[in-house]
């Protein structure tokens, strides 16, 4: 006689740990934030397999632009503070303004959002991040992924990832190759340490809380607003100044900072000459620095140190090009100027 088998009960796809409505949710709370971005060229977004934008006629002889990037370690603050609000405007700031270094005006942008657990309410304030950077720079946000894969993260934890895609003329292209010595070297102040060196600022914040020292605010803001503030979006005033002067080179300074970040976009034979003293320190980076016990090679290798955006232009363009600058709301210091040097692009500080 045969035994009798018990069938197994039956499993779904939300008892593995994947909960789709909550994917269909979090959708919904997307698109109206995605409408916001929406611009010329967009030609189907957020829903579809794939996004369609058509480069604006206006181009002639359009050349693509990309970059791509993430938030990195600034997410383990985010997490540990509950402040999920803003790290997607850092996700889109670092791609855009990569894009933009070349000259480029930002198009679009797609985002990738993983996590262990969706929690529709995180994620909607991560998006909406996003949706606000791809606003304040003038991108729309046609597209993205959201994953949910138990197992892969943390309860509460998620990952971030994106790309923009750009265009400029091809004649327009900015690749640094006319900058001669006589140059000026303008800096575009940073909002702070924005997604760069937080393996650092995260040893620093342990070391102060070891020693009772957190201060409760830097530069006039609560201690944890001024290290999660999201980086500086330079994308609308930078393309104003490109349309009105005849600016040679940008450099986005991101990891590597000034010292690394600036010869990038040098020739060969050239340096950029930087002014210690030129641009304030502010409070954060100060805190940072006497925290870490660094001296100000590290600072300037390791942050952006309160320049967030280079510009490279012909002295007798400079002044004019840095009021443009300061009128569309940029803090515009003059810190340096490009010099002869034996050798390949560099950088140098010191005194005036």
């Amino acid at each position: 006689m045969t035994a009798s088998t018990t069938p197994p009960s039956a499993l779904s796809y939300k008892d593995a740990g994947v909960d789709i409505d909550a994917g269909d949710a979090l959708v919904e709370r997307i698109k109206p934030l995605a409408k916001k971005t929406m611009r010329e060229g967009v030609l189907a977004g957020i829903g579809g397999f794939g996004a369609l934008f058509e480069v604006p006629k206006r181009f002639k002889e359009p050349v693509l632009v990309s970059g791509t990037d993430g938030v990195g370690t600034k997410l383990k603050l985010a997490f540990e503070w509950q402040m999920h609000d803003t790290v997607g405007i850092d996700l889109v700031a670092m791609s855009v303004n990569d894009v933009l270094v070349q000259g480029a005006e930002p198009l679009f942008f797609l985002d990738y959002f993983a996590c262990g657990k969706l929690d529709v309410d995180t994620a909607a304030a991560v998006v909406g991040g996003i949706a606000k950077g791809c606003e304040l720079s003038g991108c729309a946000l046609i597209g993205g992924e959201t994953a949910e894969m138990p197992g892969m993260y943390p309860a509460g934890e998620y990952d971030l990832a994106g790309f923009a895609v750009g265009a400029v003329e091809k004649s327009k292209i900015l690749t640094g190759a006319q900058v001669q010595p006589g140059d000026v070297v303008l800096g575009l102040a940073s909002s702070g340490v924005h997604s760069n060196g937080f393996s650092l600022v995260r040893k620093c914040i342990d070391r102060a809380q070891a020693a009772g020292s957190i201060p409760a605010t830097l530069d006039g803001k609560p201690f944890k607003d001024a290290l999660m503030e999201p980086t500086r979006l330079y994308v609308k005033n930078v393309l104003a100044a490109l349309a009105h002067h005849p600016i040679k080179a940008l450099a986005h300074i991101t990891g590597g900072g000034l010292l690394e970040n600036i010869p990038r976009v040098l020739p060969e034979g050239t340096a950029a000459h930087l002014v210690k003293g030129s641009w304030p320190q502010s409070e954060l980076f100060a805190w940072l620095q006497a925290t870490a016990g660094i001296n100000d090679f590290e600072m300037n290798r390791t942050f952006n140190n309160g320049i967030g955006m280079v510009v490279v232009i012909d002295a007798n363009h400079a002044s004019a090009c840095a009021d443009q600058l300061r009128q569309g709301g940029e803090t515009v210091y003059q810190i340096g100027v490009i010099a002869p040097i034996n050798g390949g692009g560099a950088v140098e500080i010191g005194k005036a």
